[in-house]
């Protein structure tokens, strides 16, 4: 190559390099201005009502009435919540507590069986669906106690050949015996707690956990026929940059997984106080998190996995997938689900159920929840019954942040809503459209694909609790 050719290289390159410049300085300027706009506070949409309209109008008795309604043999959803684990991460949002001694994780496993029986004489022989263990840490009870937990569910209930029984995992106290009991008593599906696999980003957070830890959990499990494998990601967490979450993803990808959850961090330290052990000057901020987000969800989808909603991906073939493609996509207090069950009953202390009236949820103090359990009362301290304006926005909600669209008119006919019933919604859903994040035509919305990471936003417009200011949320993204 000439001289000349050369300078003109290297001349072009500049241009490019100019050019590409150019466009990142456009597109920080045009996101950072619709994250100053949308991405403020709202709910994450596992419910609507959401749990701030939770009272204590509702109570043991509504609960006893509402199970006494249950067809005969319906098909149901369990979920059993274990506040425990053996240290704590900075960055958790759920209802935990560190033990270390195994005294009261066997007297916590003793009343779940307790409540187990209770509930289940309270219904008319349910099939189950799907079982699901939360937390905290549930493997930290004793291969001995959570085997006994799932002989009384199946000595109560019928749990279906398809079921899935799912598991949420520490990876950093999984014992090889714990494992064993997990497939024995039928486990079908696990989620790997990992975040991120940054050691600098672990120590901010409170949780170091090596990759070659979690990959040998994982081939472990598998090795023992559970085959199902859930990772939890986040974004938005201290001292986080591009380079750390791509790494993370494809070591996440490196380990097969079925579905990847991608959360945003919540940093409200005025819920869980021990948030405040993070530095928030670390927090990446605004634009950052959004950069991040996208990101990761590129980089996801290059290694061939389906974007399901706004937090999920799973590969092609997956249940949510097929859920996805079918309409039948649903979003629960786990998240995203392909559980059709219209009943999920919530087993432990803070644990929420839901059902056909409405919601209910748990004492989160563990000492009330056993005395109830103990004295053969149910232990709900507070839910949300739905009036049927609440049951039309429930369904509408589900249908736009799963499908990413929504024809209002099938819900005007199936609620027998006047057909200007949101009007008002669609007016302020206007602006939205001017950004580019819906497309209107009608009475159709149409979540466009810049507008997935807001949905939460247009999910906001149909919130009436919310418009009263009820409630503080986590951000938008």
């Amino acid at each position: 190559m000439g001289q000349r050719a050369v300078l003109n290289s290297q001349r072009c390159n500049l241009i490019s390099i100019k050019v590409s410049e150019v466009r990142q300085e456009y597109w920080i300027a045009m996101h950072t201005d619709l994250i100053e706009r949308y991405g403020g506070a709202v709910p994450r949409y596992t419910s609507y009502p959401t749990a701030p309209q939770f009272h204590d109008g509702i109570g043991a008795d509504q609960y006893a009435a509402w199970l006494h309604t249950l067809p005969d043999r319906e098909t149901i959803s369990l979920y059993l919540h274990v506040p425990f684990c053996a240290r704590m991460c900075w960055y958790c949002g759920c209802h935990t507590k560190i033990v270390n001694r195994p005294e009261p994780i066997h007297a916590y496993a003793e009343t779940l069986i307790r409540e187990i029986a209770l509930t289940a004489a309270a219904t008319q022989s349910p099939r189950v669906s799907h079982v699901h263990w939360g937390g905290g840490t549930p493997t930290i009870l004793s291969p001995a106690d959570f085997e006994a937990v799932m002989s009384e569910i199946r000595h109560h209930f019928e749990i279906q050949d398809s079921a899935e029984l799912a598991v949420e995992i520490d990876p950093r106290t999984l014992t090889p015996e714990m494992s064993e009991s997990l497939a024995r008593s039928g486990v079908n599906r696990v989620s790997l707690g990992i975040q991120d696999f940054d050691p600098v980003v672990q120590k901010a957070i409170n949780r170091v956990q090596t990759f070659r830890q979690t990959r040998a959990v994982a081939e472990r499990l598998r090795e023992l026929g559970i085959q199902g494998l859930n990772l939890d990601l986040m974004y938005g967490l201290p001292h986080q940059g591009l380079a750390a979450v791509l790494s993370t993803i494809d070591q996440a990808v490196a380990l097969k997984p079925d579905r990847i959850s991608l959360f945003g961090y919540a940093h409200v330290p005025w819920m869980k106080s021990h948030q405040k052990m993070i530095d928030e000057a670390a927090l990446p901020a605004g634009v950052e998190r959004w950069q991040h987000a996208e990101a990761a969800a590129e980089r996801l989808s290059a290694h061939g996995f389906r974007r399901i909603g706004f937090d999920h991906f799973a590969r092609p073939g997956d249940p949510l997938t097929v859920a996805l493609e079918a309409g039948r996509l649903r979003r629960n207090f786990q998240g995203y689900t392909d559980d059709e069950a219209q009943t999920l009953l919530g087993f432990g202390a803070s644990s929420i159920g839901s059902l056909p009236q409405g919601y209910v949820q748990n004492s989160p103090s563990i000492r009330q929840w056993r005395r109830d359990v103990e004295d053969g009362k149910f232990p709900i301290v507070k839910g949300c019954e739905l009036a049927p304006e609440d049951d039309l926005r429930r369904n509408l909600i589900s249908r736009l942040i799963c499908d990413m669209g929504v024809d209002l008119t099938t819900y005007q006919s199936r609620h027998g809503a006047p057909s200007d019933g949101f009007a008002d919604e669609l007016r302020r859903l206007q602006p939205l459209a001017d950004d580019g994040l819906v497309s209107l035509d009608g009475p159709r919305i149409q979540v466009t694909d810049n507008g997935r990471p807001f949905v939460r936003n247009v999910c906001a417009v149909f919130d009436t609790y919310l418009e009263n200011g009820n409630g503080r949320h986590s951000r938008a993204v």
